[in-house]
């Protein structure tokens, strides 16, 4: 593959819902460039993008693949990203390196979800965007009916460029509205023809949708269209280009990528229409690497060079894969490459563009450009390769939170160690993806978007490092706590022989009224009755009990232990004799005084369109959630929660499920408090169970 200029890329990330045919798009542009013989098959596991065993097994893109071809002297970067939400942090690699969202929309189902969510994306990086509506060869596909959709949901920025041509109630072709001309297909092949009798008030009408969007993109033509003056057919181009460029026009185009029908027009599309990298970005806001100070960078080719890595394969055969952007300059092999983010150099012996698995090697990657580099020993996702003598840091992708946990349990024995180093490789792919281990429970932590992504991590754990894992749910980490005050004895005696175990303590417990801190510890001792020398071990038995609390096992906090009086042995008492006997105190005290269980509850922000309010109101109730508040945050309500977090495990899943996947949510620890006399009742009752097995 030759090496392409500023001037002559485009980087397209192609989105949509899940289903909508994204994949097979890309596999018809790389059959109408001429780079594969045939298109491939989601169905049969043989495309180009979807190459990861699990990917073949699903049907379904489950990580974003660059696809770059060469069309009419240009290079197209397509970048094919998942539509299924659990993989939305790909999406947001895709858009990182992107300038342009195809989002492709199904012209039988019109707009869903995974729709909106491409909108959305999109629209938070301000990047142009661009329609393709697929399938239209299906009986049901109705594309007026589609644009109709796509104009009451985005508005009038949505501009069709092409009219579905039918022959004999099949989808046949299509015809061009700006050139006037129709593409019918005809033995397998696309052929020009003239414009169809039945299609002529169509094509008028589109072209006077095409003429509204683009007279909103300068106020020459604003005023040439109220004066009802025709635009010229440059003027509609040039419109057109400025249109997607500042986001006023949003073209819609359709076709059939199976059918390969439209393929062909949608590259054309992209290339006269979107500009090209160096033009549609001319500078990018970054840091000074050195003083954290704002600095613009320019994206000229003759600039210093600076890259921004969007994504890592951890590639089991030839190790981790650097995927990245070029912001500016130029990069060639045999490079030195300044990690200002880590401030490390990695030297660089061989350049590669990616297309889908496949690793084509070249002399030098330009500015706007996409490309990869193997084995850099330091640096991963989201840092930033620079000259040293301009060292910038570009900023960071905003990646969805993990907030689905499920615990990990081993199968085989002593599998724990390469469990970790399994997950570790998997963390420098997916930046969705948080893998902690508790120190209270000790259990192995897995955070995900769901519970489709996590299965995902066991297959993949199951088929590069032979190892078997369940998934279970994560231990509530409860708290315990003394409610009342309560004066108690603890008296520890002993006789064996020889020297004998004596220590006797009387402790006044209380709440502390802090429940951050496990215990407070106080002496007030008067007259001696327990020497100076044993305060420590006094300490040190409540430091011990502390991690165990007598009601279930779990910590207890806020707890006030004050030593009034006791007794002591000249020749038996030790330290460990006042440690047992303090032990002897604390479990009187809770089996003596008033006792509870305490929960962790988070607060939760929950994100969702108006008309869901209601469902997500009564599904916190059931889940003993209290409704803090409500407010907007442009056309969607955030409702603020406090809930227990022992049920809310999987809300990820449920929230999903309420909303149809347009619902999102927040969530942070805030604080324990005391958890309902039924709930208490299951958590003991559940350890002892546990104690029992």
């Amino acid at each position: 593959m030759k090496v392409y200029g500023s001037d002559k890329i485009r980087n397209v990330a192609i989105l949509g819902h899940s289903g909508s045919g994204k994949t097979t798009i890309a596999e018809a542009a790389l059959f109408a460039s001429g780079v594969t013989s045939r298109v491939g098959r989601v169905e049969d596991g043989t495309t180009v993008s979807d190459y990861d065993p699990e990917e073949i097994r699903r049907r379904v893109s489950i990580s974003a693949s660059v696809i770059p071809i060469e069309w009419n002297g240009s290079k197209i970067n397509l970048i094919d990203a998942p539509g299924y939400f659990d993989f939305a942090g790909e999406v947001k690699q895709a858009l990182r390196a992107a300038d342009l969202a195809l989002i492709v929309v199904s012209g039988k189902s019109g707009v869903e979800v995974g729709t909106e969510k491409a909108w959305e994306y999109a629209g938070e990086l301000g990047l142009a965007r661009m329609f393709f509506v697929n399938g239209m060869d299906d009986e049901n596909a109705d594309f007026d009916k589609v644009v109709g959709e796509l104009q009451d949901m985005f508005g009038k920025s949505i501009a069709p460029i092409v009219v579905p041509i039918r022959t004999g109630g099949k989808f046949s072709g299509f015809v061009n509205v700006l050139a006037n001309e129709a593409r019918i297909l005809k033995d397998g092949r696309a052929t020009t023809a003239p414009v169809p009798a039945e299609t002529a008030d169509d094509v008028e009408t589109m072209r006077a949708m095409i003429t509204e969007a683009v007279a909103e993109t300068s106020e020459e033509l604003m005023e040439k269209f109220f004066e009802e003056e025709p635009f010229t057919a440059e003027e509609l181009e040039q419109g057109l280009r400025d249109g997607v460029a500042s986001g006023v026009v949003t073209p819609a185009l359709c076709g059939s990528a199976t059918g390969n029908i439209g393929v062909a027009a949608l590259l054309d599309a992209i290339a006269a229409y979107l500009p090209p990298a160096g033009v549609i970005r001319p500078s990018i806001s970054a840091e000074n690497a050195r003083t954290g100070e704002p600095v613009v960078v320019k994206t000229g080719e003759s600039e210093p060079f600076s890259a921004f890595v969007f994504k890592t394969i951890a590639d089991p055969y030839v190790g981790r894969v650097s995927l990245f952007r070029v912001c500016s300059g130029a990069v060639r092999k045999d490079t030195p490459l300044y990690n200002s983010k880590k401030d490390i150099t990695e030297k660089v012996t061989k350049l590669i563009v990616m297309r889908g698995k496949e690793q084509i090697e070249v002399e030098e990657i330009r500015a706007g450009d996409i490309g990869a580099i193997a084995k850099l020993t330091g640096t991963g996702t989201q840092d930033t390769l620079c000259a040293r003598e301009r060292p910038v840091v570009f900023p960071d992708i905003a990646f969805p939170a993990p907030l689905y946990s499920m615990a990990v349990a081993a199968k085989g024995k002593g599998d724990e160690d390469k469990i970790f180093q399994g997950v570790g490789r998997l963390l420098d792919e997916d930046k969705t993806l948080r893998f902690t281990i508790d120190p209270e429970t000790k259990e192995s932590v897995l955070y995900g978007i769901g519970d489709s992504h996590l299965d995902v991590v066991v297959n993949k754990l199951r088929n590069r490092n032979k190892l078997e894992i369940d998934l279970v749910t994560p231990t509530v980490p409860y708290r315990e706590m003394l409610k009342s005050k309560i004066k108690v004895q603890g008296k520890h005696k002993k006789q064996s022989g020889g020297h004998g175990q004596y220590g006797d303590v009387w402790i006044e417990f209380e709440p502390s009224g802090d429940n951050s801190t496990p215990y407070v510890f106080e002496e007030k001792i008067f007259g001696g009755s327990v020497p100076k020398g044993y305060f420590p071990a006094v300490e040190k038995g409540i430091q011990d009990c502390v991690k165990a609390g007598p009601i279930a096992g779990y910590p207890v906090v806020g707890i006030k232990a004050t030593l009034v009086d006791g007794s002591y042995h000249d020749v038996d008492s030790s330290e460990m004799a006042f440690k047992l006997a303090t032990s002897l105190a604390f479990k009187a005290a809770f089996e003596k005084g008033r006792s509870a269980i305490l929960e962790p509850i988070a607060k939760v922000e929950v994100t969702v369109p108006d008309d869901y309010t209601g469902d997500i109101m009564g599904d916190m109730n059931k889940r003993r959630g209290r409704i803090l508040g409500m407010g907007k945050n442009g056309d969607k309500q955030v409702i603020s929660v406090e809930a227990p977090m022992g049920e809310m495990f999987k809300y990820a899943i449920d929230l999903r499920s309420m909303t149809q996947g347009r619902g999102d949510f927040s969530m942070t620890f805030d604080r324990y408090e005391e958890a309902s006399p039924d709930v208490q009742a299951k958590v003991i009752a559940d350890r002892k169970n546990k104690e029992e097995k």
